[in-house]
């Protein structure tokens, strides 16, 4: 089943790792995607409030002690003296905080130097990102915020080891791969939307009850906690990709709570699942422009020509040097995973002119990188996470008719990934089995404290008019754009002088830089 691009996920995260080694991410988070507690008895989809009523946790949370201890390998991909592992008991519930709760798992490393401001907490994306994993990895790009800063991070509900949530087997995973995710006949149709109901079952039955309780305003709240018992008075919070939704939601439940908040690769609030995936196809539509000018072609041509690899591939998957078979889907996956840096764009040549050629290898590579699958077939789980996360906050359901009403714009928008993500509104939630939240998200937040916002011109997950359109729905006052023009989903980190010195100035010093500023 693909899951296109949910903000970043794991791609971004995967991109983030390797962006700390010089390599290079991508912000989050997401990437983007950019896939399990209690038991209950498969009956029909669960009753779930458009918006759940807030109530306070009561003493027996806010009042408990953390105990940190040192991360084991199973904790985090990257355990040393520096970092400490602890688990935060939060509600499963939040309309019942006094009920049954589950636990968060965190990772900290403290402050070094004696001007302490608190915990800078960091959402890296997805959503479905693992915060445990990155969180080491990334601490060594912001190693200079933990002379003032406690850098903390944490799995989400429903991710990594904060009640992870697995909805099929590796093997179940790897038959999936023969699904055409842009079905060309009825059976092809019938057989995407019969895989997106199973894979919803999986999740239903792994997952139980949980499955109504992983919102994002869910994790808002969350956090709200999790501020409370690490002792701050105010947020300060750094989220990437979806991790900007995320913190947009928290400042709309807790304006008063904001201190220093910084938002980079920035999600479109006022867009809902097609919106979503319309911002995406142009992003990504984008960002491949620009590498096809960068290597001397012409965008058009360029993207007639992959258009035409794909449709090869399409009725005739290519070989591999694993034995596998490199399908049109997993194609599109490989052609993504190198835009979202520009530093992967020479692994883009290779790889089309080795399929061009008839090699699917380098392609197929790429898309399980992506896919997070490992050379044993093992498949790690964040578009699981992805979609249970998303799939509760989206209340759009677009029917197979739907959907394919609205292909003919997808392509205009995109030649080379209209197609798939356009086809991905229809079978992403399809058949779900708890209903949606909301359209789009409520990020509203007057009288927070500024908010800055960061956007990338040539970000393909999260396209820079994002960060504009969360700086209109925050509130006058509150959201503070920052532009840089380059290229790759992110900014802070990714090479500009500028955008770095500014963020580290306001997250150190307050300083708020003025509105509008572009960095080049």
């Amino acid at each position: 089943m693909s899951r296109f691009l949910r903000w970043a996920a794991a791609a971004a995260a995967a991109l983030l790792v390797a962006g700390c080694g010089g390599g290079s991410s991508g912000g989050g988070h997401d990437e983007g995607k950019t896939t399990s507690p209690a038991r209950e008895k498969e009956t029909g989809p669960a009753s779930v409030p458009a918006s759940p009523p807030a109530m306070d946790p009561p003493s027996s949370l806010t009042s408990q002690r953390l105990d940190w201890h040192r991360c084991k390998a199973t904790d985090s991909a990257a355990p040393s003296d520096d970092w400490r592992c602890a688990t935060l008991k939060v509600p499963l519930d939040w309309s019942k905080p006094g009920g049954t709760t589950i636990g968060l798992a965190l990772i900290r490393a403290r402050a070094t130097g004696s001007d302490r401001i608190g915990s800078l907490l960091f959402n890296f994306g997805g959503p479905g990102g693992s915060g445990v994993s990155m969180m080491p990895y990334y601490g060594t790009t912001v190693s200079h915020l933990r002379e003032r800063y406690d850098l903390v991070s944490w799995d989400p509900r429903g991710v990594g080891a904060s009640e992870g949530v697995r909805c099929r087997g590796d093997r179940a995973i790897g038959a999936a791969e023969a699904v055409d995710a842009t079905p060309d006949t009825p059976a092809e149709e019938k057989a995407y939307l019969r895989d997106a109901t199973d894979f919803g079952k999986g999740c239903r039955k792994a997952a139980g009850t949980l499955l109504a309780h992983v919102s994002t305003t869910d994790t808002a709240r969350d956090m709200d906690l999790m501020r409370q018992v690490l002792g701050d008075r105010t947020m300060h919070y750094f989220g990437i990709s979806y991790g900007t939704e995320l913190g947009g939601v928290y400042a709309h439940l807790f304006p008063k709570r904001v201190g220093r908040l910084i938002l980079d690769a920035v999600v479109d609030p006022t867009a809902d699942t097609v919106g979503h995936a319309e911002n995406q196809a142009r992003g990504f539509q984008r960002a491949l422009d620009d590498y096809l000018k960068s290597t001397g072609q012409d965008p058009k041509q360029g993207s007639r020509k992959i258009v035409a690899l794909l449709r090869r591939i399409d009725a005739k998957p290519l070989p591999t040097s694993s034995g596998r078979r490199l399908t049109q889907t997993l194609a599109v996956t490989g052609i993504i995973r190198p835009l979202y840096s520009e530093a992967g764009w020479p692994q883009l040549t290779s790889a089309l002119k080795s399929a061009q050629s008839g090699d699917g290898s380098q392609l197929l590579a790429l898309a399980d990188e992506y896919d997070e699958r490992d050379a044993s077939g093992r498949y790690g789980t964040t578009s699981h996470a992805q979609r249970v996360i998303s799939c509760l906050d989206d209340r759009q359901r677009p029917t197979l008719a739907q959907t394919k009403k609205l292909l003919p714009e997808f392509e205009r928008i995109s030649p080379v990934f209209g197609d798939f993500l356009g086809w991905d509104t229809a079978g992403w939630c399809h058949d779900w089995p708890v209903p949606g939240q909301f359209d789009t998200p409520e990020v509203s937040a007057p009288g927070a404290a500024p908010i800055l916002l960061v956007g990338n011109t040539g970000d393909p997950a999260t396209p820079y008019e994002g960060a504009r359109r969360m700086a209109d729905e925050l509130g006058k006052g509150v959201g503070v754009n920052l532009t840089w023009k380059g290229e790759g989903h992110g900014a802070y980190g990714n090479g500009s002088d500028c955008v770095d010195s500014a963020v580290d100035a306001y997250l150190l010093d307050g300083t708020v830089p003025k509105d509008g500023t572009v960095c080049s």
